[in-house]
């Protein structure tokens, strides 16, 4: 069991283990879409790239990065991460729309 904090939303949930960072954020009204990313969504399969997600503490506590992922965000920062794609396992602070 974690929490995952929503820095710029200010607003912190609780996630079970290996709950998935895209459905916590829009089961709690987080958006984490620009409004390209609304219009464009693969909802939630890995495939546009539109749910970027920044981890600025507690990246350790979620799953390792998919192939997917390496593919899509080779070009990004390392904590960058697809929320359609993790998977979180413990305490974690997240920024949407990095």
């Amino acid at each position: 069991m974690g929490n995952i904090k929503f820095v710029k939303e200010n607003k912190e949930v609780i996630a079970a283990d290996g709950a998935n960072l895209r459905l916590k954020a829009i089961q709690n009204a987080i958006d984490i879409y620009t409004l390209f990313g609304k219009m464009t969504n693969c909802g939630g399969y890995g495939q546009c790239g539109t749910c970027i997600v920044e981890i600025v503490e507690g990246i350790e506590n979620l799953s390792p990065p998919t192939d997917v992922e390496n593919r899509k965000l080779k070009k990004k920062p390392a904590n960058y991460r697809l929320a359609c794609q993790t998977l979180v396992n413990g305490p974690v602070s997240v920024v949407t729309k990095p």
